[in-house]
């Protein structure tokens, strides 16, 4: 037998509607926290940095850089020899704003390849080069050096990758030994004709087979050789560094207006928090363009 409906009080009712109401309330306010704070977690940002004199620290960091990125032969192993390098050194400490990488591992009389491939002096400058990186707190020593890989006219391509190769393979126990990585640059056919491509990066580094010997994708030159934001993707797990610059004259972002929000996209995707240098040579205003470039792609990176 169903027992009779009691009677609710008005009061009672409105009691027990606001319980629930508030209940839901906070359910709510709960799930759009929770929301806001999934958003964040997803939100992309890269540590960006910009390759320039180490003179240029207090004003990149200033722009918001994270890091700076400097040369081998300008802060490493400079010209005026040991004694200016204990004075970089110094002031990389006093000044605590962290050279991240360094770019041009090698002159272009250095020859990696070729009848004149001299590996033994290579490795001897990537030795003290990756010892004096450790020194400096430095995680990445970019291995591009055009100049210095160019495969000789006549020359067998086959022999001249393998010379590369057997090369690669002696630097990355040392560079295993100081606990910094090598990071392989390819670069478009102006500058060098052997390894032009993330893919012909790759060859090499599978090849080498070590964790301390990666990837750089450098973002101006696969512009220049066509190649797609989607060999990012591709290639992603050998990726351990990053640098931009516009297509047409290697300009920093904000110049020509280059929208590298495809290439951000693939770096998102792959889930990289890797640097990312604006590695340019020429400007025409130091100190305004860099400013801008950094703004620029930091909105760039906002908007994947």
């Amino acid at each position: 037998m169903n027992k009779p409906f009691k009677h609710q009080s008005r009061r009672t009712f409105l009691k027990q509607t606001a319980g629930l109401s508030a209940g839901f309330a906070i359910g709510a306010e709960t799930l759009v926290h929770a929301a806001d704070f999934d958003n964040n977690l997803s939100k992309f940002s890269l540590p960006l940095g910009v390759y320039a004199s180490y003179e240029k620290a207090d004003l990149l960091k200033q722009y918001g850089c994270s890091y700076i990125e400097e040369s081998v032969g300008g802060f490493l192993i400079p010209k005026d020899g040991d004694m200016q390098y204990a004075k970089n050194l110094q002031q990389l400490k006093d000044d605590k704003f962290p050279i991240r990488s360094y770019v041009i591992l090698l002159p272009g009389q250095l020859k990696t390849l070729g009848p004149d491939a001299n590996h033994e002096a290579i490795l001897q400058r990537t030795d003290l080069a990756l010892k004096r990186a450790q020194e400096c707190g430095s995680k990445y020593i970019v291995f591009g050096s055009g100049a210095s890989r160019i495969i000789p006219e006549g020359f067998d391509r086959d022999k001249a990758k393998a010379q590369h190769i057997e090369l690669s393979k002696k630097m990355a126990p040392l560079a295993e030994k100081y606990g910094v990585k090598i990071a392989l640059e390819p670069l478009n056919r102006g500058e060098t004709n052997f390894i032009n491509s993330l893919a012909e990066g790759v060859e090499i580094i599978d090849a080498v087979n070590s964790p301390s010997f990666q990837l750089l994708c450098d973002i101006f030159h696969m512009s220049k050789e066509d190649e797609s934001a989607d060999q990012i993707v591709k290639f992603g797990k050998h990726i351990v560094h990053c640098h931009i610059a516009e297509k047409k004259d290697r300009t920093p972002p904000g110049v020509a207006g280059d929208d590298f929000r495809p290439y951000l996209s693939a770096l998102k995707k792959i889930k990289y928090k890797g640097g990312l240098s604006i590695e340019c040579f020429v400007y025409q205003d130091f100190d305004s363009q860099s400013k801008k470039g950094i703004e620029v792609l930091q909105r760039q990176i906002s908007e994947v």
